[in-house]
């Protein structure tokens, strides 16, 4: 940890240690790193269950706010590391088990990545380059994607001759439009980044890394800058809403707001408002 200021307030840089993942934790803003640069960040076991871990912490972090999802290197990421299948499967003679046991590691897989989507602060994608296979299941857990010119994004599960499973055929979807998906799933063919952006699946393009990571940290330090037990109730509904009718979440967010809507938080807003000055919210 290391103190730094602002607007005359101390707070904490904070940092946890993980093999596959580098972490820090600055103004309230949480940079999570795929880090395996020389594989391309390629998804092994220890980052699948890292991934996990990772956000589950953040989520009980009160001082993160905003959460950017990013990687080291030449390659955001190369998708499952083939070497994770050596480790997949039971040694039981009886096909029922194996499949019962594959069918347990599938489910495994899919909980590390739903975590991302689980974690109550928003989660901002900055991808560049290479985004495939696992990559793609992991990005679309993000609230937001943003992407660089050389950016692409493959379902490339069907060139090795098997169905996507740990999320993209399911969440990608409700994202872009459903032709789109099955053309992309069904080919295996890239999306460069000027499509993904048409399609909805990113929400900007940016020339070069390094304008994406500065245009991505000022998003992330104005979400930061909101209350957040208000963007947490937002990012509550809008996931109830996606999997539920209007009424059943006209309903949900009538009684969210009844019971978590801060009065301190809306004092402070409206406040804010009125003298046209930053309003300050509790962790």
């Amino acid at each position: 940890m290391k103190p730094s200021a602002e607007g005359g307030r101390v707070e904490q840089v904070m940092s946890m240690s993980f093999e596959t993942l580098d972490v820090s934790i600055e103004e309230h803003v949480a940079t999570v790193c795929l880090n395996r640069p020389d594989k391309a960040n390629a998804m092994n076991s220890p980052m699948w269950e890292e991934l996990q871990s990772c956000f589950e912490w953040l989520d009980l972090e009160p001082e993160v706010r905003v959460v950017i999802l990013a990687g080291n290197g030449k390659h955001f990421c190369a998708g499952l590391d083939l070497a994770v299948f050596g480790s997949i499967g039971s040694a039981s003679s009886d096909p029922a088990r194996r499949a019962e046991q594959l069918r347990r590691t599938v489910l495994r897989l899919q909980g590390n990545l739903t975590a991302i989507e689980q974690c109550r602060m928003p989660v901002l994608a900055a991808i560049h380059n290479t985004c495939i296979g696992g990559g793609v299941d992991m990005v679309c857990c993000a609230d937001m994607r943003y992407a660089t010119e050389d950016a692409y994004f493959s379902i490339r599960e069907i060139d090795i001759g098997m169905t996507a499973d740990v999320g993209t055929l399911q969440r990608m979807p409700r994202i872009v439009p459903d032709g789109v998906v099955r053309e992309l799933a069904y080919t295996g063919r890239n999306m460069d980044a000027k499509e993904a952006q048409e399609h909805g699946f990113v929400n900007r393009v940016f020339d070069s890394r390094e304008s994406m990571v500065r245009d991505v940290k000022a998003i992330a330090r104005s979400i930061a800058s909101k209350s957040p037990l208000a963007i947490r109730g937002t990012k509550e509904m809008l996931l109830y809403t996606r999997d539920h009718s209007v009424a059943d979440a006209l309903n949900y967010i009538a009684t969210w707001n009844a019971g978590m809507m801060s009065q301190a938080d809306l004092q402070a807003g409206v406040q804010a408002q009125m003298e046209k000055t930053q309003a300050r919210y509790e962790d």
